[in-house]
């Protein structure tokens, strides 16, 4: 069993991932991480593209198919099944992770600092905005690391996500915030590995020069996909979205 920590870049578009992220094609060449890419799920959205992650199912089968459908996801998720095997479970995330997993709606005054055994995301720092600081999301995993050292933790950051729909992709602010993201990896991901963590980074979708991500084009669908750590070094690479929450569930030696 290793401890898994899940990074989500929202937003991050495989082309400006092979441009930008510097650190990790550097951990890639020196044979310390495995790169891919996904062609991810319709409808390219957010919260339905969430939903796929934590439980295998894709969009038409969980019946999650737009943003604004704030309910728990129908299935077990990684973090509910990590949570009925007894491991512990933290994430630092957007507020959809909380309303698809743990409770919804999202109520912030009850739930953006969530310390509750009984969740299945037992320890959670969520934000509600859009343009929280990235640097700050990985400060919240980091404190939510060394705090409760989870067997499954998220770090899911809004940052590229943000820029694309400002400025679209084709700008300078799309591509320094995914160079933003990729130096914040450089800082963070060496200590997780240190501490025998297993970390997989991907993201939920792509982003067009228009800043959006609705249509079924390369833009908005295909994303990258690497694996880091001990944890995932003899582990298959998958070939689409819905194998990820079966890869982390098997890091985690959990059905």
């Amino acid at each position: 069993m290793s401890r898994v920590v899940f990074v989500l870049l929202d937003g991050l578009a495989a082309a400006t991932a092979r441009r930008c992220m510097s650190f990790m094609q550097s951990l890639t060449d020196a044979g310390l991480a495995r790169h891919t890419e996904l062609q991810g799920e319709l409808p390219p959205l957010s919260r339905p593209i969430y939903a796929t992650l934590l439980t295998g199912l894709r969009p038409a089968q969980s019946g999650i198919m737009h943003n604004d459908d704030a309910r728990l996801c129908p299935a077990p998720t990684i973090f509910s099944r990590a949570q009925a095997t007894g491991l512990t479970t933290a994430a630092a995330a957007y507020h959809w992770m909380s309303e698809l997993c743990n409770v919804a709606p999202f109520e912030p005054g009850r739930d953006r600092i969530t310390d509750n055994a009984a969740l299945p995301i037992a320890h959670g720092l969520f934000y509600c905005t859009d343009a929280y600081p990235d640097d700050e999301t990985f400060h919240d995993a980091a404190c939510l690391r060394r705090r409760h050292e989870p067997h499954l933790l998220l770090a899911h950051s809004m940052g590229i996500d943000n820029a694309g729909h400002l400025h679209g992709a084709n700008s300078k602010e799309y591509r320094d915030a995914a160079r933003r993201a990729d130096g914040l990896l450089a800082r963070w991901l060496p200590e997780w590995t240190s501490a025998g963590y297993a970390v997989l980074v991907t993201s939920d979708h792509g982003m067009d020069d228009d800043g959006r991500h609705n249509d079924n084009s390369e833009a908005s669908r295909r994303v990258p996909l690497w694996l880091a750590g001990e944890g995932f070094k003899n582990t298959p690479l998958p070939t689409d979205q819905a194998q990820i929450a079966g890869l982390v569930c098997r890091a985690l030696g959990i059905e």
